[in-house]
């Protein structure tokens, strides 16, 4: 092979390697930001562990799988992911919907090896999902969850998650299959004394720890002060002989290798949870993202940002691991310590490692209510109950579609939550295009333009003219209508001449509007009354001329402004501007 040919492979394979974000950090890396990722690492540690342990356990697993889980999705995400600072873990919001989708199908034989296999294959299909949907560049389906539905979602959530961690906060155990059965069965154990003090007092105790040094000490790891609080009371005092549930001993070394192994019948459950887990980690992601890229002077790359997601899952799920997502909270840590690149990612994993390999049982006296202290707080800051009260106050409409997310993840379940949550949001925008606004426009004095005459009821027409505005593209779900707003303002006394479409908001004519379009030109025409387009954007119009809609919309009847329009009517009839008659 001639040398050319070489190099030009060499310059190939350096460039691939090149476009791998983590690469690309390592080679553009500066000396001076090693000594505060590395005190960033060893911050950001603090939080890792209690919490990768406490999401583990809400997700249904051993707390064990949430340390192997922390460690292999900021490994796959660093060399991946092309944030700078954006921190992956286990995660409050995916714990239930992880619980949901697992728990039902290893519930037959109780076995905890079975549920830690089902959530790494489901770990993996989301991998699979999420590098598919990066490599179709599908980025704005995080799109598909409103903010509304995504208020309501989140507040449902937050109050699944306080529900269920309240008998685990308090020392005794509930069985119920959904947020009813487990509130009545919370209150039914309350009212029996099942509860046990010393656990009750160290769960509550660590949530007001944690609230009260995020409040008056932000800068103060608030988990880890209550955790080594909790764990020197369990060891001074021995809580384990006065009822309180311990960790124990973790097991020790590197998580292992593993191809999870489950049955074929269990594949389309799990899958169906991935979908629903990968959609909210997309969102969940592409908000950090954006958030903390624009304090740090980054963009955000949405298609990436999902090939890095898919990584850490992959990452996880072949380790032992479940789905993970990035965490505002844990990134916001990062960043206070003076994180500057996924370095602060890989110290922390490192510090796990040599945790499990040399200190197993640093945690084993740690109290389980301490955890679900940890899950508790973290569910508080899902919680947007401000944001449901302001969109009563704005949007009476956005407000319904949070109440009935909000009903849904709390008397469904989180799975059918997230689905009614997409599907609300999907189906309101349909509703926005299907019952679009739409204006009789008029011209006001001291204004430029043409305006809304409900805004401007003073606002003077031209006799013959009517000029109507409907803000949509057309197509098959509105066309009908708009034709029939059409045919009222045909029919009005007295009988317009001309109606003048204002199309500009018009972005597209589909085939059925298409049809509808031709059967109303030609109904109107029969009426001496004629259907005029100005303002029509050019590849609207080029689609028009394609569906031959000029052989009945006279080609002269299409106008680059309503100005143009307009005059082109006064020329033609003489018209004046009039101020709105009283029956108008």
């Amino acid at each position: 092979m001639p040398p050319h040919h070489t190099q030009r492979g060499g310059r190939g394979l350096l460039g691939r390697l090149r476009a791998v974000p983590g690469i690309r950090a390592v080679s553009s890396y500066r000396r001076e930001w090693l000594v505060k990722d590395l005190v960033a690492g060893v911050v950001l540690t603090t939080l890792l562990v209690p919490q990768g342990m406490a999401y583990a356990e809400l997700a249904g697993l051993p707390a064990i799988t949430g340390l192997y889980t922390t460690i292999l999705c900021l490994l796959g995400y660093a060399v991946c992911g092309p944030s700078r600072i954006l921190v992956l873990g286990p995660d409050s919001s995916l714990g239930p919907m992880i619980a949901a989708t697992v728990l039902p199908l290893a519930a037959g034989g109780g076995d905890p090896t079975r549920a830690v296999a089902l959530a790494s294959v489901l770990a993996l299909m989301v991998a699979a999902i999420m590098i598919l949907a990066s490599v179709a560049k599908l980025g704005f389906i995080a799109d598909l969850i409103s903010k509304p539905t995504m208020i309501g979602y989140m507040n449902g959530l937050a109050l699944t998650i306080l529900i269920g961690q309240l008998p685990k906060l308090l020392g005794f155990e509930v069985e119920a299959d959904n947020l009813i059965g487990e509130f009545v069965g919370v209150v039914r154990a309350l009212a029996g004394g099942a509860a046990v003090p010393a656990a009750a007092a160290v769960g509550v105790g660590g949530i007001v720890v944690v609230l009260g040094v995020q409040r008056f000490l932000p800068k103060v790891p608030a988990v880890l002060v209550m955790v080594v609080l909790a764990v020197g009371a369990a060891a001074v005092l021995d809580l384990g002989a006065h009822g309180v549930e311990l960790v124990g001993e973790l097991p020790g070394g590197f998580p292992p290798f593993t191809i999870p192994e489950v049955r074929l019948g269990d594949l389309a459950l799990l899958f169906g949870g991935a979908v629903g887990i990968a959609l909210v980690s997309l969102a969940d992601t592409i908000s950090n993202a954006s958030a903390f890229a624009a304090r740090t002077g980054q963009e955000v790359r949405g298609n990436q940002e999902m090939a890095g997601i898919g990584v850490a899952n992959l990452a996880a799920g072949l380790f032992q691991g479940f789905p993970v997502s990035t965490s505002g909270s844990r990134t916001a840590v990062a960043e206070r310590a003076g994180a500057r690149s996924q370095l602060t990612g890989v110290v922390g994993a490192a510090l796990i490692v040599l945790m499990l390999v040399l200190a197993p049982g640093l945690f084993r006296n740690l109290p389980q209510p301490a955890l679900a202290a940890v899950v508790i707080t973290a569910s508080l800051s899902l919680a947007d109950v401000p944001g449901a009260v302001r969109l009563w106050r704005q949007s009476r409409t956005d407000f319904l579609l949070c109440c009935v997310a909000f009903v849904g993840v709390a008397l469904l379940g989180v799975l059918p939550g997230i689905a009614i949550a997409v599907g609300l949001s999907v189906l309101n925008v349909f509703r926005r295009a299907w019952w679009p606004y739409h204006t009789v426009l008029g011209r006001v004095g001291g204004l430029e333009g043409y305006h809304d005459v409900r805004s401007y009821p003073e606002a003077a027409r031209l006799p013959g003219l009517v000029i109507y505005r409907f803000d949509a593209p057309l197509f098959f779900a509105n066309a009908r209508t708009f034709r029939d707003e059409i045919r009222r303002l045909a029919d009005s006394d007295p009988r317009p001449e001309w109606i003048v479409v204002a199309a500009e908001p018009m972005t597209d004519v589909d085939t059925t509007a298409a049809d509808v379009l031709e059967e109303l030109d030609e109904k109107l025409n029969a009426d001496r009354v004629h259907l005029v387009f100005a303002e029509l954007k050019d590849p609207v119009r080029r689609k028009i001329e394609r569906y031959e809609l000029t052989r009945t919309i006279d080609p002269r009847h299409f106008f680059p402004t309503v100005e143009a329009a307009v005059a082109a009517y006064r020329l033609r009839t003489g018209a004046e501007w009039e101020p709105p008659t009283d029956t108008e």
